[in-house]
Parts: C-alpha cells; sequence; structure tokens
C-alpha cells in the first residue's frame, strides 16, 4: 500500500500536534546557551533537546550527531564574531595597527562571552574539537596581527616572540572583558555600560602593546 503524501515528514520536523521547531537562528543561540554553561561532554543529546524545545532525535536528524550540531552552533557564533572585527585604519603605524586589532578583538569577545567559556573550556582538551577552534578562531586572529608584528621585528622595535608567547599575552587578558562575576569582586562598578566596556577594551590593548613593544630580552628557549 503506497503512503499518503500528507503522511510523509522530512526528519527533524515536528509531527502532527506538535509545536513547531524554532528557527535555525535560536536553535544555534539556544545550543551555544547549552554548551557555554554545561560543556560538551555534560550537554546530553536528550538535554540538548530538552533547551531546543525540539524532539530528542531532532540534532540527529537535523544535523547528523552532536559533534555535528556543536561545529554548527559554533560555525554561526564564530563567523559573526570575526564579521564584527573593526576596520583597522591602513594608514596607521604599525603599532596603532597592532593595538586597533587587539582593541577589536577585546570589544567583540564582550558582546560575545559565551564563545570565551568555551574556548576556555575546550582549551585544556586535545581534541578535533580544539583543532577546530585553532583553525577557525585562533588562527584568524594571529593572521590579523601578522604582518604588522613583522615589521615591528625586522625595524627593531619588537623583540621575536615564540607563537606560544604572544598568543597568551594576547588572548587570555580577554578574560577581562568576559568574566564579569571577578571583574566585580575587583571593583568594576554595575551596571556595565558599553563605554566602560570600551574604555577596558582600550585599556587592555595598550598595557599589552606597551608590553609587545617593551626592549627588554625575551624569555629564550
Amino acid at each position: 500500500m503506497g503512503v499518503r503524501a500528507e503522511s510523509v515528514r522530512r526528519p527533524g520536523r515536528p509531527g502532527a500536534g506538535t509545536s513547531s521547531v524554532p528557527d535555525e537562528e535560536s536553535i544555534l543561540q539556544r545550543g551555544l546557551e547549552a554548551f557555554a554553561e554545561l560543556g560538551y561532554d555534560h550537554a546530553s543529546a536528550r538535554e540538548l533537546a530538552r533547551r531546543l524545545g525540539v524532539s530528542h532525535n531532532f540534532i540527529n536528524d537535523r544535523y547528523g550527531s552532536k559533534a555535528a550540531f556543536w561545529r554548527a552552533v559554533m560555525d554561526h557564533a564564530l563567523s559573526a564574531q570575526l564579521g564584527r572585527m573593526p576596520q583597522v585604519d591602513p594608514e596607521a603605524d604599525d603599532a596603532e595597527r597592532l593595538r586597533q586589532i587587539i582593541i577589536g578583538f577585546y570589544r567583540t569577545a564582550a558582546d560575545t562571552p559565551l564563545i570565551g567559556r568555551i574556548f576556555v573550556d575546550e582549551s585544556s582538551r586535545d581534541t578535533e574539537r580544539l583543532d577546530y577552534l585553532y583553525e577557525r578562531f585562533v588562527a584568524p586572529t594571529l593572521e590579523l596581527m601578522s604582518s604588522s608584528i613583522e615589521r615591528l621585528v625586522a625595524s627593531g622595535r619588537m623583540a621575536p616572540v615564540p607563537m606560544d608567547v604572544l598568543f597568551f599575552a594576547v588572548v587570555p587578558p580577554v578574560g577581562g572583558m568576559v568574566d564579569g562575576p571577578m571583574a566585580r569582586r575587583l571593583g568594576r562598578p554595575e551596571p556595565v555600560s558599553s563605554q566602560l566596556l570600551a574604555d577596558t577594551a582600550d585599556a587592555l590593548a595598550t598595557l599589552v602593546v606597551n608590553g609587545l613593544l617593551a626592549t627588554g630580552e625575551p624569555g629564550r628557549r
């Protein structure tokens, strides 16, 4: 017996009488919130489905697996974050260009603190997810700075620094933008205004760049 056309539904769609599936933007945002709060290992398919407001088999039907859903969530979030990075003045001095890039990175991170939480959680685990974050987030961020840094080193204004040292000099201070509870304990006023965050990004970037441009001998390997 043939199946009636109206009884056929595509994978991931609710059956008759069930509530509609949230739009893709909502699904990916709720996924980001869940992974940031629970971590990848504790975000079970059942718990994700509950938070997304979908059936328990929705993630496998729509994305193929929890791992693929995580990548879709991070693709969406990181593309938006990198897209918000401000343009840097092409006429600026290399030191100023470096400062502008880092300021933009810190300000953008303040707008997307959930990505920072996921990054911190994943950085201590040697997984394919960390490989993904390196390729999609770390490498593009460092690439933005590479030309200016090469010219600063070549001109003698900046000492050569190993890539891992450079990374840990630039990226961890972003915690000053996203770690609200600690910042409050250290005296940051509430509520936090956009101007305060902009000033904080500027101060952090200036501090980092001034440190990179210091003339002292960097640590030897």
